[in-house]
């Protein structure tokens, strides 16, 4: 173990392709811990021979990050069996140890009740117990059985917000006293609002009025209700459009199939417009000058878009789940998930009452995104002195 000041940190990359969200959130805590705690905790990420090189290669341009891809990370059957099995991966561990890593943050990923590493285990959302339909039988076992496995072990529980911290501990009431809610906040690198909004909106022939959806397409963020919010408009005689981002569901990629073919049945080709996966810059900049971010999720654990949008000061129309509530306070339009009257309501009224303008970060953004890295940095310390290994 290495004996200096800095934590070594293992992560393990979360690809973007797979969740836009997760790789956003690893990049901007990387970026945070640099600006706002130099030296407390050095990342160290993980990747797979078969991980996408560019994600690994922008989160290693960061400062004080480091990157190691090795085949230990490649994810499979027989990889996930040895921690439950024998109490290790152990392939995983050499590569840490060769790394002289401190501590782990565990990630959709179980590294072994054996491990000899302080680990801290972040739990989203417990979206398999409260939308239990939306996932196949084995992905709710596989949740469940690593979940609990987590809890069992002792590890550190990190959630993203007091909602999420309420629901595991109504779940699993083991974790009590090892829970920390550490919220997410978002400021981008300077390098991904350089390029110019309106040439974006111009490139995708967007008009200067429209709603931005940057969610990616799994069935729980809720398009439905969007498509069914601007039918009833476009039958009351009034044109809203929304813009739309983000990568299919890789277990249920068709899904994005059927929605948008219900756009062409339903005449909607002008008011719903999917981009599909754009680059992480162009996101900024369609956020920037959109009349209103919209999230219409069922269910999230911390949204990062609206995250983005509360750095930016852009309105917000939000489904009226626990969570956006408490993220965003009473500084956005609320509808229930399956109401599209009481959407379409708030899409008329924020698009009448909007003006055409570029939006630039907030001057609270800073001081946001100073605490989240300050809580994270308290979190590995709480974890590390629960295992004997204090700082």
């Amino acid at each position: 173990m290495s004996s200096g000041h800095s934590i070594r940190l293992a992560f393990t990359m979360i690809s973007r392709q797979s969740w836009a969200g997760g790789y956003n959130y690893q990049r901007n805590l990387f970026a945070a811990l640099c600006q706002h705690c130099a030296g407390e905790i050095t990342p160290v990420v993980f990747a797979g021979e078969r991980d996408d090189v560019s994600d690994l290669e922008a989160l290693g341009r960061i400062p004080g990050v480091e990157t190691l891809r090795s085949s230990a990370f490649d994810r499979g059957a027989l990889r996930s069996i040895a921690p439950i099995c024998f109490g290790q991966d152990f392939a995983a561990a050499s590569e840490f140890r060769r790394k002289q890593i401190d501590a782990v943050f565990e990630s959709a990923r179980f590294f072994g009740w054996s491990s000899c590493y302080p680990s801290i285990a972040w739990i989203p959302d417990m979206q398999h117990l409260e939308l239990p339909h939306l996932f196949s039988r084995r992905a709710r076992s596989r949740r469940e059985v690593g979940f609990r496995l987590q809890i069992m072990s002792g590890r550190t529980i990190m959630l993203s917000s007091e909602s999420a911290e309420r629901d595991c501990l109504k779940s699993y009431p083991n974790a009590k006293g090892r829970t920390a809610v550490v919220k997410f906040a978002s400021e981008p690198a300077p390098e991904l609002l350089r390029v110019d909004p309106i040439e974006v909106a111009r490139k995708y022939n967007l008009p200067p009025n429209y709603f931005y959806l940057p969610n990616q397409f799994w069935r729980h963020k809720n398009h439905q209700v969007v498509i069914d919010a601007l039918a009833l408009l476009l039958n009351r005689g009034k044109r809203v459009v929304v813009v739309a981002s983000g990568a299919p569901d890789p277990n249920e990629p068709q899904l994005v199939d059927k929605i948008m073919q219900q756009v062409v049945d339903r005449g909607l080709e002008q008011e719903f417009r999917y981009l599909g996966m754009i680059p992480l810059a162009e996101v900024y900049a369609l956020l920037r000058v959109s009349a209103a971010l919209l999230n219409p999720s069922r269910f999230e654990g911390w949204s990062t878009t609206v995250e983005e949008a509360k750095s930016f000061g852009v309105p917000m129309v939000l489904s009226s789940i626990d969570v956006h509530r408490e993220q965003a306070g009473g500084k956005a339009e609320y509808f229930d998930v399956d109401d599209p009257s009481s959407l379409a309501d708030h899409l008329l009224k924020v698009s009448q009452n909007s003006e055409p303008t570029i939006r630039n970060l907030l001057p609270d953004v800073h001081a946001r995104v100073a605490s989240f890295a300050s809580d994270f940095v308290a979190t590995v310390q709480c974890a590390r002195q629960r295992c004997g290994r204090a700082t």
